[in-house]
């Protein structure tokens, strides 16, 4: 299975999370529009995928001047902190900052070698510093101007619906409503990674990304949210980023791990409420069976050395749907090889 990095352009808000496995349905639905596009039809694509994937896609992450912001892993404060010499009142007092440093940034150039590291973790405004030099004066004077300090925002778009028939908004149907989205700062450039079986091109695959960000992603891309355009892309080999004698997994994107592959397990839980897109989400049944996976940012430490010899951890998820029986989830993830200190396993 080949690597790539793939970068995209937001030009809209998001009502929905850029999360791997939906970034992935959203592909599937590409394929089975268009028998041609991946050279296969959708059927035939996921015949095997529970034991050979065509496709792993992650989530997309900040991406800035050839450097990735990662989410910072989902292990105790500990194992990513020095405490050593700090009494408990100090520990406190520092917890709250800590918890604020939301980003793994990952240099152009550097390795993870070790997720222990207070270098290595930044908040959102040490995040945005670490993009400002990059933008010119002109931009730059207008964020000062707007008081942006953050590379992303979550905001709440207020909506009316207007009775026609009153002129007015009301109740039930026509009260006054609001919906979430993500924002990101003008000119931001997030980043994709997609794991391609050997028989996939990465060129339809960027096809299939620029009409998903030409139409929209996710939630209320019939407003207009969800749109993005897609840049250069090339062939990256993760353990490059990893460390040089790895014994753990860094999740890239939601997955369901596999059973008995893994001696620690850290992890956020992350539960896939699920909702089947175009014609079926018309149909009598349009919600899929909720999914409990493990987020991205996830750390397992593996028993085998040999699970690292695969490009990807995780398994496919089938039976999830009463409308469609050959529903499929991505369960998989691509992951950084990591070191977890054997204090802490």
């Amino acid at each position: 299975m080949k690597t790539y990095e793939i970068t995209i352009k937001p030009l809209s808000g998001f009502g929905t999370p850029l999360k791997g496995d939906t970034l992935f349905g959203h592909i599937c639905w590409q394929a089975a529009y268009d028998d041609t596009l991946l050279g296969a039809g959708i059927a035939q694509l996921l015949a095997d995928y529970t034991t050979n994937p065509f496709l792993i896609v992650s989530s997309a992450f900040p991406k800035i001047n050839n450097s990735y912001a990662l989410k910072r892993p989902d292990v105790p404060l500990d194992m990513l902190f020095d405490f050593s010499g700090s009494n408990k009142a100090d520990i406190i007092a520092k917890r709250k900052e800590l918890k604020g440093r939301h980003w793994m940034f990952v240099k152009n150039g550097s390795r993870v070698q070790s997720i222990r590291s207070d270098k290595l973790y930044l908040n959102d405004e040490q995040l945005f510093a670490e993009l400002f030099p990059f933008k010119d004066a002109e931009a730059q004077r207008q964020m000062r101007k707007k008081g942006i300090k953050s590379f992303v925002v979550d905001y709440t778009q207020p909506h009316n619906t207007i009775n026609r028939l009153t002129g007015t908004t009301g109740e039930g149907q026509f009260a006054p409503y609001s919906v979430d989205q993500r924002v990101f700062i003008n000119e931001a450039e997030l980043v994709i990674f997609a794991g391609l079986r050997d028989d996939i091109k990465i060129e339809t695959i960027i096809k299939a990304l620029k009409q998903i960000g030409a139409s929209g992603f996710g939630k209320d891309a019939s407003t207009g949210l969800g749109r993005f355009e897609v840049g250069e892309h090339k062939e990256i080999d993760l353990c490059s980023l990893g460390a040089d004698s790895p014994n753990a997994c860094y999740t890239l994107a939601p997955c369901v791990p596999e059973k008995n592959a893994f001696s620690k397990m850290f992890f956020a839980p992350f539960t896939r409420f699920g909702r089947h897109g175009d014609v079926l989400a018309k149909s009598g049944k349009p919600f899929k069976n909720p999914v409990i996976m493990a987020d991205e940012g996830a750390v397992f430490v593996v028993k085998d050395a040999g699970t690292l010899n695969k490009s990807y951890i995780g398994t496919a998820i089938s039976g999830i749907s009463k409308a469609e029986p050959n529903t499929v989830t991505q369960g998989y993830s691509l992951y950084i090889p990591i070191k977890v200190e054997a204090s802490n396993e």
